[in-house]
């Protein structure tokens, strides 16, 4: 997926190859810049894809160079961050629902009321709030029309785009809880974004780690997080808020580097406490892209040194210094 014009070209998502089995949560985590809300809006039709395809039930779903996305959009419905701006300010609670419903069809007037209100309560929302306007509710509250709004379409797949980041502390995990009690209830295919891997463990039942626009580690929750193979994904750990310890110097990552001129090779390698930056013996990472020649496995790096005693050694800092 390219954007850009003249001559700064941007590579947004490159080679994402990504498997979401039925009823299943697919973690997506990342920092600012990585490419996984771009993939998130790709997924859904909302930006234009240079290349590749998205296939759902093995059908290949239309894309922006078909000029039709309409059943994409129905059958792929996103969650975005912010509540306030993705619902319409002119609308009730109630039409914007509505909306959803007749875009999926099979809802005649009669019976819209009372789906509108068995959606509310499907996200623990008081059904008389359907009159309200989304100026008179919370943040909360807001985020949790979103969710009704998007499963009163009857989407098979559901994205959830960094869907707490906008919201207070307290209300977070009552929102994590709810996406959790519906994804198990409904059996809804999910992608859930976050830059949080905390957030992102508690939810998916697998992590794909995007760096720059690739992937750079992907498999199931617990190996991912109790043993990341990834120098990336063990900085991604320390990100996470903790009581105790503090990162050491060799996986303080800096700023990332420009993504209209990313590095050669493995764009990590600039930063990378176990490569060319600590090693200068290690010029294979500036040289060849580590997904050359990779190995299809359940937990997968992309990384030419992730089995190496260096990540390894790295790791046990990790522990360490989490344990002090």
């Amino acid at each position: 997926m390219r954007f850009g014009n003249g001559r700064r070209r941007l590579t947004a998502v490159d080679g994402v190859d990504l498997d979401l089995p039925e009823a299943a949560t697919l973690g997506i985590v990342g920092e600012s810049g990585s490419g996984k809300s771009t993939l998130a809006r790709a997924l859904v039709g909302l930006v234009p894809i240079a290349s590749g395809d998205v296939f759902l039930d093995g059908d290949r779903l239309p894309t922006a160079r078909d000029g039709r996305v309409v059943d994409r959009r129905r059958r792929i419905q996103m969650i975005f961050q912010d509540p306030f701006a993705s619902l319409n300010p002119r609308m009730t609670v109630g039409e914007a629902i509505g909306e959803a419903l007749t875009v999926r069809g099979g809802a005649g007037r009669g019976v819209r009321g009372a789906e509108v209100a068995r959606h509310l309560d499907l996200v623990h929302l008081d059904p008389q709030l359907a009159e309200r306007m989304p100026s008179g509710l919370s943040g909360g509250q807001r985020q949790r029309v979103a969710i009704a709004r998007a499963l009163a379409a009857r989407p098979e797949v559901l994205i959830a785009d960094e869907i707490t980041s906008s919201l207070d502390v307290s209300v977070q995990s009552a929102v994590l809880n709810l996406m959790r009690e519906l994804s198990r209830e409904l059996g809804i295919s999910t992608i859930f974004v976050s830059h949080n891997l905390a957030t992102v463990r508690y939810l998916s039942d697998r992590i794909a780690v995007m760096y720059l626009g690739r992937v750079v580690e992907v498999g199931r929750t617990d190996p991912v997080v109790s043993a990341p193979q990834h120098p990336y994904t063990r900085a991604l750990l320390y990100a996470v808020p903790s009581l105790g310890g503090s990162v050491p110097a060799d996986l303080e990552l800096g700023d990332p580097p420009d993504p209209h001129a990313p590095p050669p090779g493995c764009h990590f390698h600039p930063r990378c406490p176990v490569g060319p930056r600590t090693r200068p013996d290690r010029q294979v990472c500036i040289e060849r892209d580590p997904r050359e020649g990779a190995e299809d496995r359940p937990h997968c790096a992309y990384c030419h040194f992730a089995s190496s005693d260096a990540v390894h050694q790295a790791e046990e800092r990790v522990h360490v210094a989490r344990d002090r």
